[in-house]
């Protein structure tokens, strides 16, 4: 099964940038939707980039036109590029597999995903 493994992330000021790995150490996602959520302290894990199969993007509000999720299927690996970051984008940062009506409807259920990685600390300084 898919083992994901995410890092990039760090400490950077508002304005600044981050680019951010998600590969798997054993296994494959070529074929699944998938995406990077982040998860701030006591909110719940929300879905902030998605890329489907074939290569369309979907982002909610809050980081559309800052942030492009890419993929390399012969790497295993999928990015996150972060531009023009801000304070609220706070928040460990995860990859894992996008359920189709997750795709659409940016709403996570947790029952949908039967595990996650370690995550990569994002933080964002005034």
């Amino acid at each position: 099964q898919v083992q994901l493994v995410e890092s990039g992330g760090g400490l950077v000021q508002a304005g600044g940038s981050l680019r951010l790995t998600c590969t798997t150490s054993r296994g494959t996602f070529s074929r699944d939707i998938m995406g990077w959520y982040r998860q701030a302290p006591g909110k719940q894990r929300e879905l902030v980039a998605a890329i489907d199969r074939g290569r369309e993007t979907n982002y909610p509000d809050a980081v559309k036109g800052r942030f492009a999720i890419s993929r390399d299927n012969a790497k295993n690996t999928v990015y996150l590029q972060m531009n023009s970051l801000k304070p609220e984008d706070t928040a460990v940062y995860y990859c894992n597999k996008v359920p189709a009506s997750t795709y659409y409807s940016f709403i996570v259920y947790e029952m949908d995903y039967d595990y996650w990685g370690q995550g990569t600390q994002v933080t964002v300084s005034s």
